[in-house]
């Protein structure tokens, strides 16, 4: 089977070292062109790319993939399956048409909850407890294909964003080669989606990322985990930027009378935040700017904090 594979991220790396270790013929890899990162802000390639690269697999890196001059390159490809996983581009409709079999998307969520770019911090922002991974027939439209194959994976309460997208990586990978599998033996039936349960994942933001203590501790902390890695939940310490990387919410006594924001008392390596309804958020890992992480406890140290302080503000 001749395959065309488009991705960036990591979370797209296992489908394709999948793909490549069941032998399939990758005849090429589209990756979106190299980006600034880190202090230098020097171009950098993307881990598809990296991998590609050691594989010896032609990549292609249109800054634009819709381009009339990107037709010409699938034409002579000539795919049987294109997949995708986490590309970062729409596709054009003449781009899926070449796939003599099926152009196969990876998602990361049971469609059709949560389509777009970001289903897997969105899962937790919402206190989801299952997600998974979807295999579906591409669309022009966004995400809106008949789906594949899904398999549900739990989300543990203490899973970050970025380890959740690792572990939902690995069962992507798993799920594409029995989804190639059952479509070119002709075992799998697509099925539309249910247009009546649609949610959508959209884009992360900076301005999300702001803790406001007048919120549950529960919300407070999927928030600090659906934003690690990025962009990091933040607060205000002593007029500066906090990131908080890590926590664990407490329900405590409801009716508390002590403002949200204040220091109730500490952990083994956390501090114990005052949250709203009665709840406490144990914050384990935070950060200073320019700063190495630490734990809650350590920063409570350094801070010289005591059980009553007024410390974060929203």
């Amino acid at each position: 089977m001749r395959i065309v594979f488009l991705g960036t991220p990591e979370f797209a790396v296992p489908a394709l070292q999948k793909l490549l270790d069941h032998s399939y013929e990758i005849f090429g890899v589209f990756t979106q062109p190299d980006r600034p990162s880190g202090r230098g802000q020097r171009p950098q390639p993307s881990p598809v790319k990296l991998l590609s690269q050691a594989k010896g697999i032609p990549v292609f890196q249109p800054e634009k993939i819709r381009r009339e001059e990107n037709r010409a390159v699938f034409a002579e490809l000539r795919p049987d399956f294109i997949v995708t996983a986490a590309y970062g581009q729409i596709l054009p409709g003449w781009l899926l048409q070449s796939a003599r079999l099926a152009p196969v998307n990876i998602h990361g969520s049971l469609l059709p909850r949560y389509r777009g770019a970001a289903p897997i911090p969105w899962a937790i922002l919402k206190g989801e407890e299952v997600t998974g991974i979807t295999t579906m027939i591409m669309q022009e439209s966004l995400d809106s294909g008949p789906i594949l194959l899904q398999q549900e994976v739990p989300i543990p309460v203490d899973k970050t964003a970025g380890e959740l997208a690792a572990d939902l990586a690995i069962v992507a990978a798993d799920l594409l080669i029995r989804t190639l599998d059952g479509l070119e033996k002709k075992t799998i039936t697509p099925v539309e989606q249910d247009e009546s349960r649609v949610t959508w994942a959209p884009p992360i933001t900076k301005e999300m990322a702001r803790i406001s203590w007048e919120k549950s501790a529960l919300e407070i902390h999927n928030k600090v985990r659906a934003m690690n890695p990025w962009p990091g939940a933040h607060t205000v310490f002593h007029g500066e930027r906090l990131q908080i990387w890590r926590s664990l919410p407490e329900i405590l006594s409801p009716g508390s009378k002590v403002p949200p924001g204040t220091l109730a008392g500490f952990s083994g390596d956390g501090i114990r935040v005052q949250c709203a309804e009665g709840t406490m958020l144990n914050v384990l890992e935070l950060q200073k700017p320019g700063r190495s992480r630490i734990s809650g406890r350590e920063f409570a140290n350094g801070a010289h904090l005591r059980p009553g302080d007024a410390i974060f503000r929203d």
